[in-house]
């Protein structure tokens, strides 16, 4: 037991000492223990040590070669490795996910745009970025799903792409031709092993498909929600600026959905550095963290945030958990009840993060109140978690969506409160006194 606090005591104290990027990859691997019990947090912590072991060395080495050297801005450089993870994926060669920009991924990207009918420029725009990563995060979570739409589809990973686009616009979909039936009698058993591999399958729609994005059928999905905005960002041109504002509902549901892609990439990272931890361990450990957090996600729809804070304080009081492990359960967890569309997971770790002085995290439970996923439609509450996140970044904080957007918080903040009180005219709900409801007496 001395040893274990010990060991975890180290790794927070380092994480004070440590470079921001060498900090990261300790926190991902010592601190997640309170994800995980027993065993398993017994090999994330040997893990850990390990892992420091390895970079020292690795870093030392690495200082002198000028060809892999890394940007200055790591996050620049985590974004690149995550575009090559997945244009590799989608059958678009950009070589090892190194993070580095060569020839190789621009290659590779500008395949990708001409794939889509984007202009090849080699260089992804914001929107084609998003869309991406988005799909490939997708993808990996939809198991058999997307198996049989790679299937029924054609084109491998790459006809994926233009299924997702597809579906956003509701466009009909199209499948590749299936083969003629096998022949009857002698011919079907000389041929009977092609052709039953290349037995036609009945074309089944994308309704008819197990749907793992869903969260259960207790909400509309997020995902599907913002593959919609991802489509129309794209018409647009582009992302919506402070200087081209005109929809502040919209605006906010772009920056809602990057951030939701900030956040499943963030997760995905760190619990990419455990060892023996599977995601399907994770995803099993957030499921059952999801109705931990039922109660105060439910508040989050009935009180003021001061109020719901509060009450999420006392929680982690009584969790016997450190902050620091707290923090990065909920990190990686975030991502998975994004990944999985499990509003439950995703709300509760956003509060938790928040509740533990991570104020830039209010903003994810701004905007599920402004929209209604995972919480009743209520804007009015919505606009104290606005609140909160950008006064935290205009004090210093350190963004964890979009960090290189230096234009992000101003148009939040202009989207969030328009002068002109756009959002009253966008379909904002009144929330009428109790005074104000029908009584009933029954004899």
């Amino acid at each position: 037991m001395f040893t274990k606090r010990f060991l975890i005591s180290a790794v927070a104290a380092s994480m004070v000492v440590m470079p921001g990027t060498r900090a990261a990859a300790d926190f991902a691997d010592g601190l997640v223990g309170g994800l995980v019990g027993g065993a398993v947090s017994g090999i994330i912590v040997n893990e850990s040590a390990k892992a420091r072991q390895r970079n020292r060395p690795a870093a030392t080495r690495a200082a002198p070669r000028k060809t892999y050297r890394a940007p200055v801005n790591s996050v620049a450089r985590q974004q690149v490795r995550e575009e090559q993870t997945s244009l590799n994926y989608f059958g678009f060669p950009a070589g090892t996910p190194d993070g580095v920009r060569g020839r190789n991924t621009r290659n590779a990207t500008s395949q990708f745009q001409a794939h889509m009918g984007y202009p090849a420029t080699g260089y992804l725009t914001d929107y084609e970025r998003q869309f991406l990563i988005s799909s490939y995060y997708r993808a990996q979570s939809s198991g058999a799903a997307t198996a049989q739409l790679i299937s029924q589809r054609g084109q491998g990973t790459r006809g994926l792409l233009l299924a997702y686009r597809d579906e956003a616009v509701g466009v009909p979909q199209t499948y590749a031709a299936t083969p003629a039936p096998a022949p009857a009698g002698d011919a079907a058993v000389m041929a009977a092993v092609p052709q039953e591999a290349e037995a036609p399958q009945p074309k089944v729609g994308l309704a008819a498909l197990p749907n793992l994005m869903s969260s259960g059928g207790d909400g509309p999905s997020l995902a599907s929600h913002c593959n919609q905005i991802s489509l129309l960002t794209n018409s647009n041109g582009g992302f919506v600026t402070e200087a081209s504002l005109t929809d502040p509902r919209f605006a906010l549901n772009e920056q809602f959905c990057l951030a939701r892609t900030y956040a499943i990439a963030a997760g995905e990272t760190m619990a990419s550095s455990l060892k023996g931890v599977t995601s399907e361990q994770l995803e099993d450990q957030c499921r059952a963290f999801g109705p931990a957090m039922r109660d105060y996600v439910a508040a989050l729809s009935l009180s003021p945030k001061e109020k719901v804070v509060g009450k999420v304080r006392d929680f982690v009081l009584e969790s016997g958990q450190s902050p620091a492990q707290l923090a990065g359960t909920a990190k990686i967890c975030l991502s998975v009840g994004y990944r999985i569309d499990n509003m439950d997971v995703a709300l509760g770790s956003a509060l938790l993060l928040t509740a533990l002085g991570e104020e830039v995290y209010a903003e994810m439970m701004g905007h599920h109140l402004n929209e209604g996923f995972g919480t009743t439609r209520r804007p009015d509450l919505a606009l104290a978690w606005y609140q909160g996140a950008v006064d935290a970044v205009e004090k210093g904080a350190e963004p964890v969506f979009a960090p290189g957007n230096t234009g992000r918080t101003s148009l939040i903040r202009k989207a969030a409160f328009p002068s002109d009180g756009a959002n009253a005219k966008d379909g904002a709900e009144t929330v009428q006194p109790a005074s104000t409801l029908p009584t009933f007496t029954i004899e």
